[in-house]
């Protein structure tokens, strides 16, 4: 089993990745993702993918996976509480995108299940 946890609220990385890799998957929006990874943070997770990787901005898309590590890393790593926080921060600059259609949530879970792939591959490289 890899050494990281997926945190996601993307229903295709949780298809695609739950029978090999430890997925926590919760039913919440973009913004409320990030609070679940903050609050990992704070307990002590380390952040191993940027919050706000892709050029997507924050609340354009519905659906963000984050890989934070598995092992709590002792006490609270600064550059993870940062990063997670100005991403939380980003989050009030931008409008909500409220783009309802199957087809438009489909794709952005494909970019969303793109860009987490690519990060897992190559943390099990």
């Amino acid at each position: 089993m890899a050494d990281y946890i997926i945190v996601t609220n993307n229903p295709q990385v949780l298809e695609t990745f739950h029978k090999d890799k430890e997925v926590l998957f919760r039913e919440v929006d973009f913004k409320e993702i990030l609070t679940v990874v903050r609050d990992l943070v704070y307990q002590g997770k380390e952040l191993l993918t940027h919050p706000l990787s892709g050029s997507v901005k924050p609340l354009e898309t519905h659906y963000k996976s984050v890989l934070i590590s598995k092992a709590d890393k002792g006490p609270t790593d600064f550059r993870s509480v940062q990063l997670i926080e100005s991403a939380l921060n980003a989050c009030t600059k931008f409008a909500y995108k409220n783009d309802n259609d199957k087809q438009t949530l489909e794709d952005m879970q494909a970019v969303d299940l793109a860009l987490i792939s690519g990060a897992i591959a190559s943390a099990d490289a």
